[in-house]
């Protein structure tokens, strides 16, 4: 599916380690998740938090449930397209958000989907299962938004004279390749778009999902929770980015989402450069690796009783999520592991602090908390098979 308008000659997340991979590793590195540049942002992402709790504020006075993937994905969309267009792409209550979250979803199954073209190369031309069919579907659709945004802005930047940039995201990596010598391309550009939505919204609303998800079927957990946010904010006070080093629990609470509904069950594609002997096995040059870090997740050798959620685990022994411990590498590891992070987290914990702190949440149609549905969605990434539906109360 990434050969798909050659996306994998030029996505940062399938070619090699090369010049090409450095250029736009360096660029999303400084100019997109920079901490700099995520400090600047900071305001931009509060704003759409706050968008969110005026939404969940309006359905407490109709008492009805919401979908939370549904309008946690518009603010993590929202906030990500006014940090790199200066735009909204869609509205709580319309439906584009639904259709571009349809999209990327799909493009995450396909992505995730057991493709037999993979695997007997003589069949890829005739795309038995459609998944490049498919993929070309959802491809063209999102290139097209993308290209229509950039193509606006280009004009903008050559037919005003005073020309003001917006200091967002497009209008810096737009000045990047202006610049002699440039390093990365408009097409660069276009598929690093592709790779940041397909890939960094849905896994961020999908965490929020499951940890909402987790903590209502474990209530005494989201208690626990809410005790220690208004320990550290009282009521009335909103939470800023600065606040979330110091709830522990809540940090917990996202370790152990982590740990039970990776983000992406499978990371994606590594390859032997060279035959390596690991464990006694012989990797060949060339083999395929595929890391399941859902299945290290819940290895009881690793973990005490993995099928439990317990967030106090991440109390007890200090592990992180950045690559350096190998029990849990959500987000992968080394050179290559998700530039995304340091947005992400940012983002979860924000949202999820805010909902939990500002709202008492129950389950619709008098359902028991042990009879919630946590099925799961294979895909590149893991969602929910059924959306989660709550009902959210203002607290007092």
């Amino acid at each position: 599916m990434a050969h798909v308008f050659d996306h994998h000659k030029v996505a940062i997340g399938w070619i090699p380690v090369n010049s090409q991979w450095r250029n736009l590793r360096k660029a999303c590195d400084t100019q997109i998740f920079a901490p700099q540049r995520l400090d600047a942002t900071e305001a931009l992402r509060l704003a759409k938090v706050q968008e969110l709790l005026d939404h969940v504020n309006q359905s407490c006075k109709s008492g009805a449930p919401i979908d939370i993937g549904r309008v946690v994905f518009t603010t993590v969309l929202n906030s990500t397209s006014n940090a790199l267009f200066s735009i909204d792409l869609a509205q709580y209550d319309s439906n584009l958000s639904q259709d571009f979250r349809d999209l990327v979803c799909g493009l995450a199954k396909e992505a995730g989907r057991p493709n037999i073209a993979d695997y007997f190369p003589v069949l890829r031309s005739i795309d038995p299962q459609g998944v490049r069919k498919r993929t070309r579907i959802y491809y063209s659709k999102l290139l097209e938004i993308f290209y229509g945004i950039i193509h606006q802005r280009l004009q903008l930047r050559a037919s005003s004279k005073g020309y003001k940039a917006s200091n967002d995201t497009l209008d810096s990596l737009l000045s990047l390749i202006e610049e002699d010598n440039s390093e990365i391309s408009l097409l660069d550009i276009k598929h690093l778009l592709l790779d940041l939505f397909h890939a960094g919204i849905v896994t961020m609303s999908g965490t929020m999902e499951w940890a909402m998800a987790m903590l209502l079927q474990n209530p005494e957990k989201m208690t626990k929770a809410q005790v220690e946010l208004e320990e550290v904010l009282g009521k009335a006070r909103r939470i800023q980015e600065l606040d979330i080093s110091k709830f522990l629990y809540l940090q917990a609470i996202g370790k152990e989402t982590l740990r039970f509904h990776p983000s992406a069950p499978i990371l994606l594609p590594r390859k032997a450069m060279i035959d390596v002997e690991k464990c006694g096995f012989i990797v060949p040059k060339n083999a395929q690796i595929l890391i399941n870090v859902w299945a290290m997740g819940r290895d009881f050798s690793t973990w005490p009783n993995s099928n439990l959620f317990m967030p106090e685990r991440f109390l007890e022994h200090a592990i992180e999520f950045k690559g350096q411990d190998f029990e849990l590498i959500t987000f992968g590891a080394g050179r290559r592991i998700c530039p995304g992070l340091p947005l992400a987290n940012r983002m979860v914990p924000l949202i999820l602090a805010s909902l939990i702190h500002q709202f008492v949440w129950k389950l619709p149609d008098e359902m028991k908390p042990e009879d919630l549905d946590l099925g799961e969605m294979f895909g590149l990434t893991l969602r929910k098979a059924e959306p989660l539906r709550a009902i959210p109360i203002r607290s007092l």
